[in-house]
């Protein structure tokens, strides 16, 4: 069963990624959030997912030339745009070109420092070089404007709220940070690798950073749970994204609190997975205060997300994997029947021909084969 299921998530992610091209006004291919291109635009943190779990599909030279269109569009201050239109604008907040969701995202510079260290993992280091010379001042620049509190987590300002982590984006959460200090801590360390690989950089600065994030993270820690809230002003809620992407991308945790995460993941499951899918709070919890109105059961206020999917698969072919394959096998079948959603619920659907649900279950699979637990017993289910 894992090579079938693993075939057809790659194809249907080629397939995908290969339908989201569109061109610029300038001749540069750029990559759009859903697989049939009716938006017109590239979003940083979408085609970063696409390059790292399902880049096979698409060629050097594009992610290289989404990269400096990404860095021509940024604005006058240095901050990274949220997405770079085709036509040429920059947008650096969710919501409506001229009616921003809030400040600008807090996540347009990570995701761009992700989608650069991929493409250096796939090029020759002497050709790199001069590329990473070229955009680090930017990417520097952009990390430095992200806020931060006095304890070095990422802070949303409550008396002027910036849109956050992007699949989140309408929600409202003011003070420290969680799932966005997980990634200006990841954008960091990459940063810092790169530049002890290719020299320049503010390798202090990027070491430092991360070192805080590491220091004190357990500011929003939930001790009933041994989880993690959202935020520590308002959404102060358990964040079942965040905790499997802390494990996912390697944060540093004790064994004591990487137990508490999978124990909870698999102890409450029923409570955040529908159709292999994930809600971002648990069933029945919705966000305490939004950036606009967002129905309860929809789109990020209760719906399901295959966008996470595939950090959950991992977690979960750890600590309980017959979990972790009911999860596959769901979200599988889901987008075998009904198709790759944005999000998705019982009777609703939103934006078909995601690319991201489909890439980042693929990720997950991926990285999940190595272990063999869950490997056996997808096979075993297979036969």
């Amino acid at each position: 069963m894992y090579q079938r299921l693993h075939d057809y998530l790659k194809n249907l992610s080629k397939e995908l990624v290969e339908g989201c091209r569109t061109k610029a006004y300038d001749g540069t291919w750029l990559y759009t959030p859903d697989g049939i291109s009716s938006y017109n635009a590239l979003w940083l943190r979408d085609f970063s997912y696409m390059v790292e779990y399902a880049g096979f599909a698409i060629p050097c030279e594009e992610i290289e030339g989404c990269i400096r269109y990404a860095i021509q569009h940024r604005r006058e201050d240095g901050w990274m745009p949220d997405r770079a239109c085709g036509d040429g604008t920059g947008i650096y907040a969710a919501g409506e070109a001229g009616h921003p969701i809030g400040e600008a995202n807090l996540d347009n510079t990570p995701f761009l420092v992700y989608t650069v260290y991929d493409l250096s993992q796939r090029m020759d280091g002497a050709e790199f070089a001069p590329k990473w010379r070229e955009w680090e001042p930017y990417l520097t620049a952009g990390l430095k404007l992200i806020p931060l509190s006095e304890n070095g987590l990422v802070y949303n300002d409550p008396e002027r709220l910036h849109s956050p982590y992007g699949f989140t984006d309408t929600v409202a959460k003011s003070g420290e940070l969680y799932m966005e200090s997980l990634l200006f801590w990841r954008a960091c360390r990459l940063m810092a690798q790169m530049s002890r690989t290719y020299g320049g950089g503010d390798l202090f600065w990027y070491e430092g950073c991360a070192s805080a994030v590491e220091q004190k993270i357990n500011r929003l820690k939930d001790d009933r749970t041994g989880t993690y809230f959202a935020a520590t002003g308002d959404c102060k809620q358990l964040d079942i994204w965040g905790i499997a992407y802390m494990l996912y991308i390697g944060f540093p945790v004790s064994e004591e609190g990487k137990r508490s995460i999978l124990s909870f993941l698999k102890d409450h499951y029923d409570e955040y997975m529908y159709c292999g899918q994930v809600r971002h709070l648990l069933k029945g919890e919705y966000w305490q205060a939004l950036l606009i109105d967002v129905a309860p059961e929809t789109y990020q206020n209760g719906a399901y997300w295959a966008t996470a999917t595939g950090w959950v698969i991992w977690c979960l072919a750890q600590w309980a994997p017959e979990l972790a394959v009911r999860a596959l096998t769901e979200v599988t079948a889901y987008f075998q029947k009904e198709g790759s959603f944005e999000c998705v619920n019982e009777g609703y659907q939103k934006l078909p021909s995601f690319v991201v649900s489909a890439t980042n279950v693929y990720g997950g699979l991926e990285k999940s084969s190595a272990i063999s637990a869950f490997r056996a017993l997808l096979d075993q289910k297979g036969e």
